[in-house]
């Protein structure tokens, strides 16, 4: 990691609108679940920080207004860490059942950003880069792991730079 890089964590957040109240039998898994799969994360290589409430997860805070969509966000090293954790172990296991649990969204879930080393996003910043994302498509203000930008690529505003393309 070069030091242009290592000043800046990737940011990500994922919501999902739950199919049932998150004490019912059919969220049992589900909810079991949480607090393995984010211990994990927390000891994955790669990762810095998650947001949660005083219970350890985020299932108690509000996005987008709506009382039946949850919010998972997190800030990672760089896009491979965040893969890593992603599409392995037990967190895959759960990726592959979330059908299940959750309704299908038509519009984009997921949103990466980046920022600066240190900095923890605030659920208002996410919910602007995932409708920026809707809006917009895949830009450096927000992007996803198919289509991603590199650290520093978004102007010091914050608002959408150069259009500079990473695969």
């Amino acid at each position: 990691m070069t030091s242009s890089t290592a000043s800046f964590e990737l940011a990500q957040v994922n919501i999902a609108r739950l199919k049932a109240p998150l004490d019912s039998p059919q969220l049992k898994d589900f909810v079991e679940a949480l607090e393995p799969v984010n211990a994990i994360a927390d000891a994955a290589d790669g990762f810095v920080w998650r947001l949660q409430d005083d219970s350890g997860d985020a299932t108690d805070i509000r996005v987008l207004g709506d009382a039946w969509m949850i919010i998972n966000m997190s800030t990672w090293r760089d896009t491979n860490a965040l893969t890593a954790f992603m599409y392995q172990g037990r967190h895959r296991e759960l990726l592959a059942r979330r059908r299940e649990w959750f309704e299908r969204l038509e519009e984009a879930a997921t949103a990466l950003w980046w920022v600066p080393a240190g900095h923890r996003p605030t659920v208002p910043e996410a919910e602007s880069r995932l409708l920026h994302l809707r809006e917009h498509g895949p830009t450096p203000y927000a992007f996803n792991l198919r289509t991603s930008f590199p650290p520093g690529a978004a102007d010091d505003s914050g608002r959408p730079g150069s259009e500079v393309l990473v695969r």
